[in-house]
């Protein structure tokens, strides 16, 4: 077993070995089938697919499409009349707020659930009958789980709400411990809010 992390009795919740757990188990998460990464091939598995993409997403259903998230983006799916043009599309993405509108028809247009950063966000037209728009968090940590897109609309159920929080935290458990592959593991137990904060264990 590496000497950088321990696997707990309860299934496979990893955590960092070199300093103990003071808290209840009962506050530690359990990660189920969580795959260790042999050395030799961790240089090839950094470089495939993100988190995301071999994990699946958790979107949420909308009239005009979906959206869903990650610990860093939230992404806007939009459905729009096929042969659509980039020049019928008008779109406007600042911190908190997002508009769309096709051919001057208002799609979307709110204040976000949360702030973004401004610049970083972008969308584009895809196959002519899409418009994806990707925001960057302002907070990208597990505990920064949107329930909904918008302040007043678009939440998702409390099914899917849960889902969406069982993936950033398996997604912050990914980021935190590369030598394993969480894109196919379960958890249960404490993972409201990204889970359990180790950051301040004893020196």
């Amino acid at each position: 077993m590496s000497g950088d992390f321990r696997l707990h009795s309860c299934a496979c919740a990893v955590t960092r070995a070199e300093k103990p757990w003071r808290g209840s188990n009962a506050d530690i998460p359990c990660v189920r089938s969580a795959r260790s990464v042999p050395p030799r091939s961790r240089g090839d598995w950094s470089m495939s697919a993100p988190f995301e993409e071999r994990s699946g997403v958790v979107p949420c259903a909308t009239p005009w499409g979906q959206w869903y998230q990650t610990l860093e983006e939230v992404f806007i799916e939009v459905q729009v009349p096929p042969g659509t043009r980039a020049q019928d599309i008008q779109c406007g993405l600042q911190s908190r707020h997002v508009a769309l509108a096709v051919g001057g028809r208002e799609i979307l247009k709110g204040k976000l659930f949360d702030s973004t950063i401004a610049d970083e966000g972008t969308w584009t037209l895809e196959d002519r009958k899409m418009v994806r728009i990707v925001l960057t968090k302002t907070k990208r940590d597990a505990a920064n789980c949107w329930t909904s897109l918008l302040e007043s609309g678009y939440a998702a159920d409390p099914w899917v709400q849960d889902q969406m929080q069982r993936k950033l935290t398996l997604e912050r458990f990914q980021k935190e411990n590369p030598g394993f592959d969480f894109s196919g593991a379960e958890i249960s137990g404490n993972y409201t809010k990204g889970g359990p904060d180790f950051s301040n264990l004893e020196k």
